[in-house]
């Protein structure tokens, strides 16, 4: 058994932890490509604990359960990069600019400091089913090495994935399930595209893929989302 914490900093809603990023935390204790589902929020700044189960890994807060995970086989089926320059007209077009459910959110919100969350603002990539951003990772997301910490791609291809599901939907939507694999280590010291696009709903649930380029196009790390509309 071990212990992780949701620093404060790393909200999604503003009393729940990131689900990209609490999903991560996650999926630091599998080894490969892993999928990992919320069951309730996630605590901020709460001791929480971490072991192996009937379910694979589980991370509870006292006896509520809060996530699990388990080693995946990703079949995803990812599209091209639409690239730099694209991403940064599409970054106009981010719907939370003008309403933002979570403004707040680690990944997405532009109600935050600047610096102090992801930053990752996707549009729509006209004449496609593309929503884009570029992203350059700011230092305090590296490791020693100059790449982008794990939990940290984690964060990154959540809200996105959400925004290439629903779209332009305006409901309070939830991540309910994260699947993701990395490729290849995801530098820091250049720019980088993150692209999301639909994969079909189903009543409430609505799944979205998402991904991260270098800027030769080079897909770095990919995910598929199961996102959940709230009534």
């Amino acid at each position: 058994m071990q212990q992780v914490t949701i620093p404060a900093r790393f909200n999604g809603p503003p009393t729940s932890g990131n689900g990209g990023y609490s999903a991560g935390l996650v999926a630091g204790f599998i080894e490969g490509a892993a999928s990992v589902r919320l069951h309730s929020p996630p605590p901020l700044d709460t001791p929480l604990r971490v072991s192996s189960g009937e379910q694979g890994v589980e991370m509870f807060h006292g006896d509520t359960l809060v996530a699990t995970g388990r080693p995946v086989d990703l079949d995803l089926e990812v599209p091209a990069s639409p690239g730099l320059q694209t991403a940064l007209v599409a970054r106009q077009g981010f719907p939370g600019f003008e309403h933002h459910l979570y403004p707040t959110c680690f990944v997405c919100g532009p109600g935050r400091p600047l610096g102090d969350g992801l930053e990752l603002y996707v549009g729509p990539v006209t004449g496609t089913a593309l929503y884009a951003c570029p992203w350059q990772p700011s230092s305090d997301l590296l490791d020693a090495d100059g790449k982008v910490l794990p939990v940290f791609v984690w964060s990154a291809l959540d809200c996105p994935s959400g925004y290439g599901a629903f779209r332009n939907h305006e409901r309070d939507m939830l991540l309910g399930e994260l699947a993701l694999e990395q490729y290849a280590p995801v530098p820091g010291g250049e720019e980088l595209v993150v692209f999301a696009w639909p994969l079909g709903s189903e009543r409430r649930k609505f799944y979205g893929g998402a991904a991260v380029a270098n800027g030769d196009g080079e897909v770095l790390a990919a995910a598929r989302a199961t996102w959940i509309a709230m009534d």
